[in-house]
């Protein structure tokens, strides 16, 4: 099922999100259809945007069958926001089915669609050897990403993601008060754990794409912040 803009020519510039739903995705998303960066946007979700724009596709998918959906796209560089909690998920396993797998058949179906270049919302300290389950598993998928076979794998590691959502839980809206007075006590080693907002997060994102570095990448506060402040040149001048 798509929500489609009108056709385009080849060789356009194409971007396809998964989360586009969710916090950081959804904030993402306004800021790929807003920027010159690319002519089409093809957001995965699993129910359809309330929104229309020109240059938006929105594909709704089953995420246990997304490969297959997904074949036949092309796109330039994947953008992935999906993620959930323990809590939300129900157990560990339904966790991992969607922090692992969705993500790994979502990049796969990307590097299907000759994507160059992955970003990946991650989380500050993942660790595939931690003992805390939900770093130890975003920890995990970052490795699984590093061998999937991408140009450029921009691995996104913030600390707590603050704004304000649609459906304020009462530690957000603590951590959005709070956090500000915290982070400046944050400093050496411990400046990763600072907090950052949404908007940040999501500039980041775009700005990995704009960055144009190759290889594997982690970027934790500083070099998220950086990230976000990179600007897109004139579409002219960044066309082929």
């Amino acid at each position: 099922m798509w929500q489609t803009p009108a056709p385009m020519d080849e060789g356009k510039r194409v971007a396809m999100v998964a989360g586009a739903s969710g916090f950081t995705g959804g904030h993402l998303l306004n800021l790929l259809l807003e920027a010159p960066d690319f002519d089409r946007v093809l957001a995965v979700t699993r129910r359809a945007l309330a929104r229309e724009h020109p240059r938006l596709a929105n594909r709704i998918v089953q995420f246990d069958t997304l490969e297959s959906q997904l074949r036949g796209l092309q796109c330039d560089t994947a953008f992935c926001c999906i993620g959930s909690t323990r809590k939300a998920a129900g157990s560990e396993a339904a966790f991992r089915r969607i922090d692992i797998d969705y993500v790994i058949a979502f990049a796969r179906a990307a590097k299907a669609a000759q994507a160059r270049r992955f970003v990946f919302l991650s989380s500050v300290r993942a660790d595939p050897a931690s003992t805390h389950f939900y770093l130890r598993t975003k920890g995990e998928v970052e490795n699984m990403l590093s061998s999937v076979g991408f140009l450029s794998v921009d691995l996104l590691q913030p600390g707590l993601i603050t704004g304000f959502r649609r459906e304020l839980r009462p530690l957000d809206l603590i951590g959005t008060i709070l956090m500000p007075l915290v982070d400046p006590l944050l400093r050496g080693e411990r400046e990763a754990l600072r907090s950052i907002r949404v908007g940040t997060l999501a500039a980041a994102m775009l700005g990995a794409h704009r960055s144009g570095r190759r290889g594997v990448r982690r970027y934790t506060h500083r070099g998220l912040l950086e990230l976000a402040r990179m600007r897109a040149p004139a579409p002219e001048a960044s066309k082929p």
